[in-house]
């Protein structure tokens, strides 16, 4: 069993981001330009904002954080979006979720310039990345694969079980593994609440990415012997080992399905560095107009 180490790889990319950065700023280019929008005080989104400003100085970005209490209205955000959309020096932003329930996610996300959605959430880059276009892929899925292709994973006519069926990891994650592409060219089967069989699919597969948010869901008795287990799932379970009062624990059983891995990713250190660091490829990404080029 080998343990994928997200955070190593991440650190890896990171490097390599700065030292493109530093040939940029020799060239007297401009420096890529993140902005992000907090709205309230929710712990989670603290957190990841926290990180992603962090890993704007790693990689020598230039970063905006704009925070709006939680009773911010709809046409304020909105506001703030088209006003960011309109500010040149800004080459991508990200408007935190989840948002208070009076604000429309959805609306908020597509009135966001698809060229500056630096996090990939926009129906364009949606679409493009459905049918293989450039765009700017979803943070979380882009590092999983990003993760597969640095450890050599081979993908190529394996059968991948997708746990989950959000717009954020599960359907894109999905796309992404079957893509004329390496790593993808898998076959894919996508589970979620109504899947029947379930234990049955999951026996049946080489790859599993799990992101259902439901921790320790997927059990020892549930994978077969070589497998390869990628773990989305971030939920804060109670705990009194650890000083904060909880402890951040995956959709995977660890202890049980671990031993029959190929290779694994621990929770945290997993996916989640991954999920930040793809971000800052997309900001780069935006910021040398390499996939919108106006």
């Amino acid at each position: 069993m080998q343990l994928i180490d997200g955070k190593a790889i991440a650190d890896q990319v990171k490097q390599e981001i700065a030292q493109e950065v530093e040939l940029i700023k020799a060239a007297g280019g401009k420096i890529p330009h993140l902005a992000a929008v907090l709205v309230g005080h929710d712990g989670g989104s603290e957190t990841y904002v926290a990180h992603k400003v962090k890993a704007c100085e790693q990689c020598g970005f230039k970063s905006t954080l704009i925070r709006f209490e939680s009773d911010v209205t709809e046409e304020e955000l909105l506001r703030e979006v088209d006003r960011l959309n309109k500010d040149e020096d800004i080459d991508g932003f990200i408007v935190q979720l989840p948002l208070p329930k009076h604000i429309s996610e959805q609306k908020v996300i597509e009135a966001i310039d698809y060229r500056k959605d630096v996090d990939g959430f926009h129906p364009i880059n949606v679409g493009r990345m459905s049918i293989g276009l450039p765009c700017f892929v979803s943070a979380t899925p882009a590092g999983i694969m990003e993760l597969l292709k640095r450890y050599d994973i081979d993908t190529k006519g394996k059968h991948c079980v997708v746990l989950g069926r959000s717009n954020i990891v599960g359907k894109p994650v999905a796309t992404l593994m079957m893509q004329k592409s390496n790593p993808g060219n898998a076959t894919v089967t996508v589970c979620h609440s109504y899947s029947e069989n379930l234990k049955e699919m999951c026996l049946q597969a080489d790859i599993i990415i799990a992101a259902l948010g439901v921790p320790e869901f997927l059990k020892g008795d549930m994978v077969k012997e070589g497998v390869t287990v990628i773990d989305v799932g971030t939920t804060r379970v109670p705990s009194n080992k650890t000083k904060s009062g909880f402890k951040l624990t995956g959709d995977v059983k660890f202890d049980e399905v671990a031993p029959k891995c190929a290779y694994i990713t621990p929770v945290p250190g997993g996916v989640g560095p991954m999920t930040i660091v793809s971000l800052m490829r997309n900001t780069l990404l935006a910021g040398k107009k390499a996939i919108y080029k106006d």
